[in-house]
């Protein structure tokens, strides 16, 4: 997608030969130009989860994450991001799951240019704990303002039809981004309610682990929070590109406590 905003201008000449000219007025009117329709249907859509403009003057937010997997294995971890720069930090104060191996609170983070993490208070340079750091951060950063961010800069969409599911109507829509060389490329299924508009389920790859033929199905609930749709109960599993959902158990992750505009520095995001 390239999201571009046309200025229309209208001139409106009015008279008649029984009263005088009057002079010409311009109105300027914003428009968004889009790709197709699939690019519509998700305009609408975020227009009304809420757009990621409105996130930023909502300036941060704090919440606690919790990740429960089929075996029941938990994480815990406070997340913190600041919107303009997508900074991003995770305390995990719970890990049964990431870096289960290690003792302690871990700390990561994502202070706009580097990352960082510490592991009982101490800081680690270990390149696989940076590598899954430098994963985790933009991930779970990604994760939250997932849905206002399908309309960033960089991003193709695709109508793929309508289908009933549970007796609602859905428009489903593939939105991409634009290819970057030959390193394989993310694609997000979206399943938009007609009579809602929100995204009620989504099937997606995670091209950073090989997982691109089977994708993985993800529904979602909403709480609504300072006027967005925020979609903090959640469960996937791997499905396929029909959206089927198999007997297999459903990974949990529920966003709790969420708080925005904390009044969070880029200080509070670099490393200790």
């Amino acid at each position: 997608m390239r999201y571009f905003y046309l200025i229309i201008l209208f001139h409106i000449i009015i008279g008649t030969s029984c009263s005088p000219s009057e002079n010409t007025s311009q109105n300027q009117i914003l428009k968004p130009v889009f790709q197709n329709q699939a690019h519509e249907l998700v305009y609408n859509s975020v227009q009304k989860i809420g757009t990621y403009e409105a996130l930023k003057t909502l300036k941060d937010v704090e919440y606690t994450y919790t990740y429960t997997t089929p075996d029941g294995k938990e994480d815990r971890s406070i997340e913190r991001y600041i919107f303009d720069g997508e900074l991003s930090y995770g305390k995990y104060i719970k890990h049964e799951r990431t870096l289960a191996d290690r003792e302690g609170i871990i700390k990561q983070g994502y202070d706009g240019i580097s990352y960082w993490c510490s592991i009982a208070g101490k800081l680690t340079d270990e390149e696989d704990i940076i590598n899954r750091t430098t994963f985790n951060r933009p991930t779970n950063f990604y994760w939250f303002a997932m849905f206002p961010k399908l309309l960033d800069p960089g991003l193709l969409y695709e109508y793929k039809g309508n289908r009933r599911i549970d007796g609602k109507e859905y428009d489903i829509v593939n939105v991409t981004f634009e290819p970057h060389g030959k390193k394989a490329i993310d694609t997000y299924q979206v399943f938009i309610n007609k009579e809602t508009l929100l995204i009620d389920q989504f099937l997606f790859t995670v091209a950073d682990y090989g997982v691109m033929d089977n994708p993985l199905l993800m529904k979602v609930e909403y709480n609504k929070i300072n006027n967005i749709y925020i979609p903090s109960i959640r469960k996937y599993k791997r499905s396929s590109w029909e959206a089927e959902v198999t007997d297999k158990p459903w990974t949990h992750v529920t966003w709790t406590e969420i708080k925005f505009n904390n009044g969070f520095t880029k200080k509070d995001f670099m490393k200790p």
